[in-house]
């Protein structure tokens, strides 16, 4: 097993080197989900086997990733006696998370994602804690987690979720074309915006123009970081009588008007130190570091007694603070800045619109120009887009074939379709399609509507382990299969978990002695019965193979 850096950042950082591996699941807790009363799974980057004997509760498993991807969850998910069940995933965050970006905390580095259902069956989904739709947190968890059965099928049958899957087997300088078209996306949809107000009607394009000039007008002096500049200088002077107060106290403390203080108590005692340092030399350093205390006791008391004047020659400085940062959170609200930052940005941008009016250009034909340099921009990247995918397609659909053949699917025979959309996107102008056909003589179809469940699981390895993946949960992958077959599938997963994450549950043998970090689901009689999940060592491993095997009689009477 590869247990190094168990549950730590390193082993993730490892895992991700050289692969095509984006996100992944790090942890998953479970409280109160039917029979498991609490269980938290460390996963391996690599290749997960979660095993146990028939009826243990290895599918309560399956119904924790369901809840987090987007199952409805009823009563009969909440263990006996407890009034809520609860799931939790902490994943990678993924590249695209527009669905919940507004809830996402300062710096976070990770999806915090979790489900709850309630005794009376109502259900709750949050995200980082805070509640957030269902919904979104399901399509948040989908960008991670791919999981065989109905959410596979569901993710295979989406035209946007194939095109995804090719440009990700034809390499990194596809997937940065897909970002750069995204971004030429955004920025053409804002320049059709601002062109269209322009050209609406003449009255808008004067509003526009008038707003610029009030813009720069009323940012005018404006410096990046005088916002938080004015108000560290705000909270100083709205505190001045405390300041002054402790300040005096200090000074008055080392240097009072009456009497000794620190700093006279200091000298005093360097005084009766220094005529003893020559009878004896030992004394000197004592001597010189109460010189040097003295001095610097000094210093400070002039520090504070300058500071006091600095507070009195200030008496109308707050009231002038206050003013400044109400322009700023005016000027903020009149433009419809969040930040002063954003602020400073639109005055630049202000500024530099109406330098071109000056010199004798039209905002409409300026509007124009700016929509004909993104639209071309765009244009450009769809076309990349789609020459990469037609050159990458049938090697696509041949190596998906190898795979499929291998893992017993016939003939394996498999097609990659690209369409072009009536409408192009943020992706350029391309649907995929994915088709297969199972059995010789049938006509291709789509695959979520022509494979079976754990066909459909099958599937969905083969084109993880061609173009790779994130995180693939498989819980019906074994179905019907055993001998060869069984020994080419978890092959097939070993060598996808080079480059993805991989959970398994599985009752072959053959599939759980490759997994990098193993699992088992272990029922516990009492009252109320309930079941355990434990990370098993070495030992616990092999015996957990044994039992998969048949057992030890088993296996003795096999080798007789």
């Amino acid at each position: 097993m590869s247990d190094t850096c168990h549950g730590s950042k390193c082993e993730w950082a490892a895992s991700a080197r050289g692969s095509t591996i984006g996100s992944v699941l790090r942890r998953l807790r479970i409280d109160n989900l039917v029979l498991i009363r609490e269980a938290e799974l460390e996963l391996a980057p690599g290749l997960n086997a979660i095993t146990g004997e028939t009826g243990a509760g290895k599918t309560i498993l399956a119904q924790a990733f369901g809840l987090l991807l987007g199952a409805k969850g009823d009563d009969s998910y909440v263990g006996a006696a407890a009034e809520e069940a609860y799931v939790e995933a902490e994943l990678d965050l993924p590249a695209e998370l527009e669905e919940l970006t507004e809830l996402r905390p300062e710096d976070e580095d990770a999806l915090v994602v979790s489900r709850r259902v309630f005794a009376d069956g109502r259900t709750r989904a949050y995200a980082w804690g805070r509640a957030a739709a269902r919904e979104d947190v399901a399509a948040a968890v989908e960008r991670v987690v791919a999981m065989s059965g109905q959410f596979e099928q569901r993710r295979l049958a989406r035209p946007s979720y194939q095109l995804e899957v090719l440009d990700r087997f034809c390499g990194e300088e596809q997937l940065a074309r897909r970002a750069a078209a995204r971004t030429a996306w955004r920025e053409l949809q804002a320049a059709r915006r601002r062109h269209d107000e322009l050209t609406a009607n003449a009255a808008l394009a004067e509003a526009r123009l008038g707003e610029l000039r009030a813009l720069v007008e009323d940012t005018a002096g404006m410096e990046p970081g005088a916002e938080e500049r004015l108000r560290s200088e705000r909270e100083r002077h709205r505190h001045v009588a405390e300041l002054a107060e402790g300040a005096a106290a200090a000074a008055e403390a080392l240097v009072p008007d009456d009497g000794e203080g620190a700093t006279g108590l200091v000298a005093l005692a360097e005084r009766s130190v220094a005529p003893l340092e020559r009878l004896a030399p030992e004394l000197q350093r004592a001597g010189d570091e109460l010189r040097d205390v003295e001095l610097r006791l000094r210093e400070t008391a002039s520090d504070l007694h300058a500071f006091l004047s600095s507070l009195e020659a200030e008496p109308g400085r707050l009231e002038q603070l206050e003013a400044e940062l109400d322009r700023i959170a005016e000027a903020k609200r009149r433009f419809r800045c969040t930040t002063y930052d954003e602020l400073l940005a639109q005055s630049d941008e202000a500024q530099r619109e109406l330098a071109a009016l000056e010199d004798g250009s039209d905002p409409a034909e300026v509007a124009a120009r700016d929509l004909a340099e993104a639209e071309s921009r765009a244009q450009a990247l769809t076309l990349e887009l789609r020459a990469e995918r037609n050159a990458g397609a049938p090697a696509f659909a041949d190596a998906v074939a190898a795979e499929l053949r291998g893992v017993g699917m016939g003939e394996g025979e498999f097609v990659c379709e690209l369409r072009e959309r009536a409408e192009p996107g943020s992706t350029g102008a391309d649907d995929a399609g994915f088709l297969v056909r199972p059995n010789a003589g049938l006509p291709f179809a789509p695959v979520a509507e022509t494979a079976s469940g754990g066909e459909l699981s099958r599937i969905a390895l083969a084109i993880a382990a061609v173009a790779g993946g994130d995180t693939l949960v498989f819980d019906e992958i074994d179905a019907g299969i055993g001998g060869e077959t069984a020994h080419a599938v978890g092959g097939l997963l070993r060598r996808l978990a080079e480059h993805a994450q991989v959970v398994t549950i599985t009752h072959l043998p053959q599939i759980a002695a490759l997994a990098d970090r193993h699992f088992r689901v272990e029922k516990t009689p009492g009252d109320p019965t309930h079941t355990r999940i434990e990370q098993l060592d070495d030992e616990e491993r092999k015996a957990e193979l044994e039992r998969m095997l048949g057992g030890q009689e088993f296996l003795a009477a096999v080798r007789g």
